[in-house]
């Protein structure tokens, strides 16, 4: 891949990241966007780009911005955007469904 497209692509990515986190938890400190900028790898954008869309709070995500390179999965509750939303309910049999 030529430099440029690879490059055209990382700024694509961070606009994404950026985008993601405004839709989710509203106005992102300059800091955090700076920090975002500095991201040169496109794996490390795109898995922060995923947990920002299911990080159910905005300190989990900040975690994952911490963590860099070094984060392999992305899974459990602090996953879950709807965790804290999704209620019990009774089936059509009176068992309770999760």
């Amino acid at each position: 891949m030529f430099s440029f497209e690879s490059d055209a692509m990382l700024v694509e990515d961070r606009e994404d990241l950026i985008a993601v986190l405004q839709m989710r938890f509203g106005m992102i400190p300059g800091e955090i966007i700076e920090k975002i900028y500095e991201i040169n790898d496109m794996n490390v954008l795109q898995r922060l780009i995923l947990a920002a869309a299911n990080s159910a709070r905005w300190e989990i995500f900040l975690q994952e911005l911490q963590e860099g390179e070094k984060a392999v999965r992305i899974l459990g509750e602090d996953f879950n955007p709807l965790g804290k939303y999704l209620l019990r309910r009774d089936d059509d049999y009176g068992a309770k469904a999760e």
